[in-house]
């Protein structure tokens, strides 16, 4: 639970020992006394951002660390998805070395999901591992890959392929920033959110709805409360389930198909996007299967659309989205291990999803198999 009076900070703890600290804040402006608590006046830091974030914060972010540190540095590689493999990452090993980073330095991943997860797989890896802080400037970022250690890069097309499970120190979360993200990142964030909802809180699930035009309008309060209230979720599950062993497998609801659309699309759609149409098929699934009544079914597809995400697809087939789930991280022996929904709220790990159960569910969201009373 959140911690303080003024509800700013959420320990996140391993074997009950704090990992490290995730700071809810109105500004960078508590950004250099936090990192000074972990010692920065003797550390070199890189922070490492892409061409869209750079611009908007990285000069903010240096004046304030450059009393507090013996030098920053800034690695920025151009935004995208496309852009997360190990090119970029070799790249920015050949940066870090030539700047002379040991493994008393620091990295900072400034920026959203794709920076978050570069940044964290590179700081597992340099010098076998060095540590890193999260500054997460997008919707996604703060209510999702910036809490619990994942990181990684695509390999060849195939989503966090390769990555380590690696511990930030501390996660910094400005609120402000998520004034300027265009509507698509925005929303995009909130597949993550509504997702929390579904897998782990019907009540939470019920609240987004009741104040879907305050999260529409970007209402800094109420935005804050969702955030802390994702975050909390996430960290009640990786503290239980730090290396996903089990029942952190939840928190990849949606993200078997939507991992294979996200591929085969070549990265278009975004990534919450792609598991929003993704928990959206395995909702259908559960429907089917009679652990959703009709209501609830309908109520999650159409809450897409109030949150402008997608419910349908086009130009792919079903065969292909059903066979990129075959090489996906998620098979284990050669099984497929799906999260279904049994209830709003209450999700649950299946392995017995057949291959025609997953086709069925494709289809049904396959705008170009759609006839006209149907649309």
């Amino acid at each position: 639970m959140i911690k303080n009076k003024a509800d700013s900070f959420m320990e996140v703890k391993k074997d009950n020992i704090t990992a490290y600290t995730i700071y809810f804040e109105q500004s960078f402006e508590n950004l250099s006394e936090k990192i000074m608590e972990l010692g920065s006046n003797t550390r070199k830091i890189c922070i490492v951002s892409d061409t869209n974030v750079s611009s908007l914060y990285k000069e903010e972010i240096e004046e304030r660390l450059l009393p507090v540190c013996r030098k920053v540095v800034s690695y920025t590689f151009i935004a995208g998805e496309q852009h997360k493999n190990l090119e970029t990452v070799k790249d920015l090993y050949r940066f870090l070395i030539e700047q002379k980073f040991d493994r008393k330095d620091l990295l900072i991943a400034l920026g959203g999901g794709v920076t978050g997860d570069l940044t964290g797989f590179a700081a597992a890896t340099y010098l076998r591992g060095i540590d890193f802080i999260q500054i997460p400037t997008t919707l996604l970022a703060q209510v999702d890959s910036s809490i619990g250690g994942k990181t990684g890069v695509d390999f060849d097309c195939y989503k966090n392929m390769v990555g380590a499970f690696h511990q930030p120190k501390m996660v910094y979360i400005n609120i402000s920033t998520l004034k300027t993200l265009s509507n698509e990142q925005f929303y995009c964030g909130m597949g993550e959110v509504l997702k929390h909802g579904l897998i782990k809180s019907s009540s939470y699930y019920e609240w987004i709805i009741n104040h879907m035009t305050q999260i529409c309008d970007r209402d800094p309060n109420v935005l804050m409360k969702m955030v802390k209230k994702s975050c909390d979720i996430k960290r009640l599950v990786v503290e239980k389930d730090p290396l996903e062993k089990g029942e952190r497998a939840l928190l990849n609801f949606g993200h078997t198909l939507g991992h294979s659309i996200e591929k085969l699309m070549n990265f278009q759609w975004l990534h919450g996007q792609c598991v929003a149409l993704g928990y959206t098929m395995a909702a259908y699934i559960s429907w089917k299967r009679a652990f959703l009544s009709d209501e609830e079914f309908f109520e999650i597809r159409d809450m897409n659309v109030g949150f402008e995400l997608p419910i349908s697809f086009s130009d792919l087939k079903a065969e292909d989205i059903l066979a990129a789930t075959k090489v996906d991280k998620k098979m284990e022996n050669g099984t497929l291990k799906f999260i279904l929904l049994n209830g709003i709220g209450n999700a649950f790990i299946d392995r017995t999803v057949t291959d025609e159960e997953i086709l069925d569910a494709v289809n049904y969201f396959n705008a170009d198999l759609r006839t006209e009373a149907d649309k």
